[in-house]
């Protein structure tokens, strides 16, 4: 198994969520970071000071998938993350070791939830 890390701009994020539902991924987690790399600071102006902002806003997206799918997963965050210009992120691909469904106590990749897609319920 392995844990997929991508820092993306939150422009991305719909059509790769979308997407990644539609090839049978439903389960990510997100969440709003704010980081500092190549794209540097954006100088504004506010009530007549110069303001630099150093941290740009991201989304970290988070999903856990059989290693055989790494390259589906990763593929498709690349194609919507991707503009060409500084500033699009970064994709981590990290081992994972173990995982277990609180509810069921099952364990291994039968927790990841991975499936075609015509099986994930309505209002999913």
């Amino acid at each position: 198994m392995k844990k997929i890390e991508a820092y993306i701009r939150h422009e991305a994020f719909e059509a790769i969520r979308k997407e990644l539902l539609e090839r049978g991924f439903p389960s990510l987690s997100i969440a709003e970071y704010k980081g500092s790399g190549r794209q540097k600071g954006i100088t504004e102006h506010y009530r007549g000071s110069e303001l630099t902002i150093h941290l740009r806003p991201k989304l970290k997206l988070e999903i856990v998938v059989e290693s055989k799918d790494v390259d589906v997963v990763v593929e498709t965050i690349l194609k919507h993350a991707r503009t060409g210009r500084i500033g699009d992120g970064k994709i981590f691909v990290l081992p994972v070791e173990r995982a277990i469904r609180i509810r069921t106590g099952e364990e291994g990749e039968a927790v990841l939830q991975a499936h075609p897609a015509e099986e994930i319920p309505a209002g999913a």
